[in-house]
């Protein structure tokens, strides 16, 4: 199995001791605690899960400013984002002290993680600004991850935490949500050493599954996994329970049994196109992955980004040698009229666009609306079902 990024070994910061995790609950109560923002509590989810692994906790001004511009911490580990826990207030925060960070989408604020404090340092508005636009390419307030991502303060906390669950989704995703550790062991489990990984926060259409297929053939896999992100979308996605729900259904009736893991991971979207279709990357392969599907405008939202500018950027910004993992390159997939099956259109030059069945996503949310299934060469007709009933149930 593929080793983990930037250690030989993975390093998870969930403290999975049952007896000292209990006594840091206890030692939280006496510290100074923060609600963080809901990016800063996913970030301690993934550091906990060794999604994030070499990272020992948040990164410091100097890291966070290096990662934005180069893609490499200060002393040189390739990174693509920054990971940080930026508060509005740090008031009564000291560097060396502990402090509490408590869970903003848990009821009651429960304490997510204890960090010890390393620095506490500022953002100035330019810095901000050139953040952003090497994250995002665009600093357009109306794109969902650059408005998040300047709407909870400049002060970042930086140091190593301890992690003390995995917030929401342990309870809510029991069957679904795996921590990296736990997804090396269930692969090494069925004897799976080549993984192709595909990453999805829509339910699967017959494109998606198709094209996971391909992969699986074409690299000569042991298995797919199937990663879904369980954590905060933008409005008008379909929540990460249908979706899930969805999707078990489609390897259930689709897949050759113990050829697929469905499983996801406690993350907030970034829709930062190029930069999170590599730090998909990262944290596929701290999970064991050796492959990982790049498909057209992946990680990405509207039209702030080209078709294929995720698969460019492992090409052209991502140092030879610095990602163990592969990436298996797909184009834009759907069903072919002319041979029955589903194709990559790149694969079948003498097609037209009338010879594929194409529908955009408002005009398949408008068919489920109205209880119509798509075509079945779109959607598999027990997935339709499952999004029908929700889109019935939203409207109602």
């Amino acid at each position: 199995m593929i080793s983990p990024h930037g250690s030989d070994k993975l390093n998870p910061l969930f403290v999975r001791d049952d007896a000292q995790r209990a006594q840091l609950i206890k030692e939280a109560e006496g510290l100074h605690s923060v609600v963080v923002c809901s990016a800063a509590a996913a970030n301690a989810v993934m550091l906990g899960s060794g999604y994030f692994n070499p990272l020992t906790g948040f990164m410091n001004k100097a890291d966070a400013l290096s990662v934005s511009q180069n893609m490499k911490t200060a002393d040189g580990l390739f990174w693509p984002v920054p990971v940080l826990n930026i508060l509005e207030n740090a008031e009564g925060i000291q560097p060396g002290a502990k402090i509490a960070l408590c869970d903003p989408n848990v009821d009651g604020n429960p304490v997510l993680a204890i960090q010890t404090v390393a620095a506490v340092e500022s953002f100035s508005d330019a810095e901000m600004t050139g953040m952003t636009q090497s994250i995002f390419a665009t600093t357009d307030p109306a794109h969902p991850g650059v408005a998040a991502f300047n709407s909870v303060g400049k002060i970042a906390v930086s140091g190593p935490i301890q992690v003390l669950n995995f917030s929401y989704f342990e309870s809510e995703f029991p069957d679904t949500f795996r921590t990296a550790y736990q997804i090396r062991e269930e692969m090494a489990g069925l004897g799976w050493e080549k993984v192709v990984a595909f990453q999805t926060r829509n339910p699967m259409h017959r494109a998606h599954e198709e094209l996971c297929r391909m992969a699986y053939r074409d690299v000569e896999a042991d298995g797919i996994l199937i990663h879904m992100l369980l954590g905060k979308l933008k409005k008008g996605d379909i929540p990460a329970d249908v979706r899930d729900n969805a999707i078990r259904k489609m390897v259930e009736v689709y897949f050759e049994p113990n050829t697929v893991l469905v499983t996801g991971y406690g993350f907030d979207m970034l829709y930062a196109g190029p930069r999170e279709a590599v730090l998909h990357a990262v944290f596929r392969q701290n999970a064991g992955c050796t492959h990982l599907i790049v498909g057209r405008d992946h990680a990405g939202v509207g039209s702030y980004y080209g078709p294929f500018d995720a698969q460019t950027i492992f090409h052209d910004q991502v140092p030879e040698g610095a990602l163990k993992i592969k990436i298996y390159e797909a184009d834009h997939t759907a069903w072919s009229k002319k041979l029955g099956k589903v194709v990559m259109m790149r694969d079948v030059p003498d097609h037209g666009k009338e010879d594929f069945v194409l529908l955009s996503g408002t005009a398949v949310r408008e068919m489920l609306g109205r209880g119509e299934a798509p075509p079945p060469e779109f959607s598999r007709p027990e997935v339709a079902e499952i999004l029908i009933q929700h889109y019935q149930t939203e409207d109602a």
